[in-house]
């Protein structure tokens, strides 16, 4: 596994690769939902490029930017066990000039995690177009658990004639359902307990579903029951593309989950 720092290394590299190209783009804090990405791109690509970037623009003022978990000598040792064949580690003086042509996320990016973070979705955006720019790849791998980020990078392929297949991976859970994430880490003791009723609301609207339940209504109002103790910030079902919708539509909805622990922000969802 070669690392590489600058834009110009990965450039030189790219433009010699003939074959396809694996990408998976990560904030770093590596855990087994990473692992699961680059297993896949590993296996489904003859040459795989993991980036590990803290992208200052997608956290809002008062974010815990200066706080997110930074674990780059254990992040370097997962990326070689997975077999990964470069490591993109830039700074942000590397990624970001002074004056940058800024990128403007689509209607949809201000409902949901967009509501309470306005803004968020374009620096995801501007971000991840950099990192296809600079390694365009054939593949490149992201996981359910960030639903609404997943269809706003698929919308901007499209939108902009990327030559990228988008690769949707399904969300890796604890061996108790907990959704994995960088920021369970925050979880507290009796945080990490009661954080356990997130996945338990969802597999109890599944349960309704497959009972032949269709009325949105009804599902929410179960869900609500399960999680009345915690500190509830949105409860959402929709389509794929995100509309709001009064019916179970399967293989076209999608549940989301939002729920606060003290500062910290979980997501989880299930996809029907």
């Amino acid at each position: 596994m070669k690392i590489l720092k600058t834009i110009e290394e990965l450039q030189n590299i790219r433009k010699n690769i003939t074959s396809n190209v694996g990408f998976v783009p990560t904030m770093g804090a590596l855990h087994d939902g990473h692992i699961s990405l680059i297993k896949k791109a590993r296996i489904e690509n003859d040459v795989v490029i993991v980036s590990i970037f803290v992208n200052p623009t997608q956290f809002l003022p008062g974010e815990d930017l200066d706080a997110y978990p930074r674990k780059d000598e254990a992040d370097k040792k997962i990326c070689e066990m997975c077999q990964v064949d470069y490591l993109f580690m830039p700074e942000i003086k590397t990624m970001y000039t002074k004056e940058e042509v800024l990128l403007k996320a689509p209607n949809k990016s201000y409902i949901l995690e967009g509501k309470t973070r306005p803004g968020h979705f374009d620096g995801v955006l501007q971000v991840v177009l950099k990192l296809f720019g600079i390694t365009q790849p054939t593949n490149a791998y992201f996981g359910k658990k960030d639903a609404q980020q997943l269809s706003l990078i698929t919308q901007m392929v499209k939108d902009f004639f990327l030559p990228i297949n988008i690769v949707a991976c399904e969300i890796i859970r604890e061996s108790d359902g907990l959704a994995l994430s960088s920021r369970n880490i925050y979880l507290d003791e009796k945080q990490r307990k009661d954080s356990l009723l997130i996945s338990k609301s969802l597999y109890a609207a599944a349960t309704l579903v497959a009972k032949e339940e269709k009325d949105v209504k009804v599902i929410k109002e179960k869900i609500h029951e399960v999680m009345q103790t915690l500190d509830l910030e949105y409860v959402a079902i929709v389509d794929r593309e995100f509309n709001e919708i009064k019916k179970i539509e399967l293989n076209n909805t999608i549940i989301l989950v939002v729920a606060k622990f003290g500062q910290t922000r979980l997501l989880d969802n299930i996809w029907l």
